[in-house]
């Protein structure tokens, strides 16, 4: 008998591997972040603030495809799908080394963006098909370290790359360990029901912790449909808000620091990575509030409800990021932001896989992150344009004030899985998408905001239609039915 069968753990290996493959995720994508503090790589590739702006910004563009991602995952399988796109995380990061000119630098960002959209999707693609209902928020907690482990290890990685040998070796570095991580992956990973290593009793374990509702139906996943549930916007609006406060402290913090701080690219490495560490805390911290909470006797959907909720006030700390005067509280206060969000983040991304079976589980999760990158999107787009006519203050408290609106959109539109389900319908991206345009087009202007207007104009039009098309859609059924 081998040793997963003796402890009856190996669902616990199995999320330590997609917790090692969250880490390489966030490592490649940060490493860039990373280097734009360092005056060597600008000057190499004579690259602005604004054109960063660019850059993160058709990153985020080519992430916001995760519902392509999350369908391709659904179809052909977690196994061979994370395979295929850790793979082209490897390979693409080690070409960001070869490049000169921030616009092949770009292209790039595109495509690894596209890539990386699998590292949510399919991690919980693997906490839905390993664990039990009561323990995929500890499940979700272990594997979202990583995302923060892997941003922090970017800054030592990048100041000891220039520091030995030059900028380009800290992406070459990364991005071989993507393709090592693939082979780790193949060797260990295969579904309960088809794993060689696994016991029978923690076989029969997970199957008997799974609700009925979330069993795989091996229906197609039907995208209009799911775009027209309340339980779907009510995950998707909250990800819309709050991530744009981890695209701060992964994509934009190293340069704040350098230029409105005054840090060095060693001080940068010794100080940026202690976020990331309160956010590692986090993501523990949040699953164990839910499971403090439902000891408590409060349900499973309300105890996650109650940790966003938490975590969106301490949130509130952030705005004063700009103002406090000492850059050492100005670290603590991010620091208290990077805990707070992955309290309230990991809380809301595992929500989907309470809500959604198996076979719908990555197209949501895709769906879902697509919203959540168009809120980066639009704000590092933002950031790019306005930090240096208004600072970086302004952009603080927004973020504060952006997750306390996500709690109330969380609490409004999430029903209980298995109560009364709503009707199908498209008012919801009807109402978003007429807001978004509508704010635009006769509030503040596209000139006031830059590219980030005509972003957002131009997504809210799509919601908009999106919105008519469901609704057509689920009018013409009930009137069939």
């Amino acid at each position: 008998m081998g040793l997963w069968q003796r402890t009856r753990k190996l669902r616990w290996w199995i999320i330590i591997i997609v917790m090692l493959g969250t880490i390489i995720n966030y490592l490649v994508r940060s490493t860039l972040g990373v280097a734009m503090a360092a005056p060597e790589f600008r000057a190499e590739m004579q690259i602005t603030p604004e054109q960063y702006g660019w850059v993160t910004g058709i990153f985020q563009a080519g992430i916001m495809l995760q519902p392509v991602v999350g369908y391709i995952l659904d179809r052909i399988g977690i196994r061979t799908g994370f395979a295929v796109f850790a793979s082209a995380w490897g390979i693409l990061t080690f070409a960001h080394g070869m490049v000169s000119g921030w616009q092949w630098l770009a292209v790039l960002r595109g495509l690894l963006g596209f890539a990386e959209g699998t590292a949510h999707t399919g991690g919980l693609k693997v906490v839905s098909e390993w664990f039990p209902a009561r323990e995929r928020g500890f499940a979700g907690g272990i594997y979202n370290l990583g995302a923060s482990a892997g941003v922090a290890l970017a800054a030592p990685l990048v100041a000891y790359s220039i520091l030995l040998w030059n900028w380009r070796a800290a992406f070459f570095i990364a991005g071989i360990l993507a393709i090592l991580w693939v082979l780790l992956w193949l060797r260990y990973y295969y579904r309960p029901e088809d794993h060689a290593e696994i016991s029978a009793e923690e076989r029969a374990f997970i199957a008997a912790g799974q609700e009925e509702h979330v069993q795989a139906t091996g229906d197609k996943p039907r995208i209009l449909s799911l775009l027209g549930q309340r339980n779907f916007w009510g995950i998707a609006l909250p990800r819309f808000l709050a991530d744009p406060t981890w695209a701060t402290l992964t994509l934009w913090m190293p340069l704040y620091l350098a230029d409105e701080r005054g840090f060095d690219l060693g001080q940068i490495a010794l100080f940026a990575f202690l976020p990331f560490v309160a956010a590692d805390l986090g993501c523990l911290f949040g699953p164990a509030v839910v499971l403090w909470l439902e000891r408590k006797g409060i349900g499973l959907i309300d105890a996650r409800r109650w940790t966003f909720t938490l975590g969106a006030l301490l949130m509130t700390g952030m705005m004063f990021v700009g103002s406090v005067s000492s850059p050492y509280v100005a670290v603590l206060l991010l620091s208290l932001g990077g805990f707070a969000h992955q309290t309230l983040s990991v809380t809301c991304i595992t929500m989907a896989s309470d809500l959604y079976p198996r076979n719908e589980l990555g197209t949501v999760a895709g769906m879902a992150g697509t919203m959540a990158n168009l809120g980066v999107l639009i704000f590092t787009l933002l950031v790019g344009t306005l930090v240096l006519q208004i600072g970086w203050t302004p952009f603080f408290i927004a973020l504060s004030v952006l997750d306390l609106i996500a709690a109330v959109l969380l609490w409004t539109l999430v029903q209980e899985p298995g109560g009364r389900k709503g009707l199908e319908s498209g008012l919801i991206p009807i109402l978003l998408g007429a807001g978004m345009a509508g704010t635009l087009w006769f509030g503040v202007g596209f000139g006031a905001v830059g590219i980030a207007g005509y972003v957002a104009f131009g997504f809210g039009i799509l919601l908009f239609m999106l919105g008519l098309a469901i609704e057509w859609r689920a009018r013409t059924g009930r009137a069939a039915a």
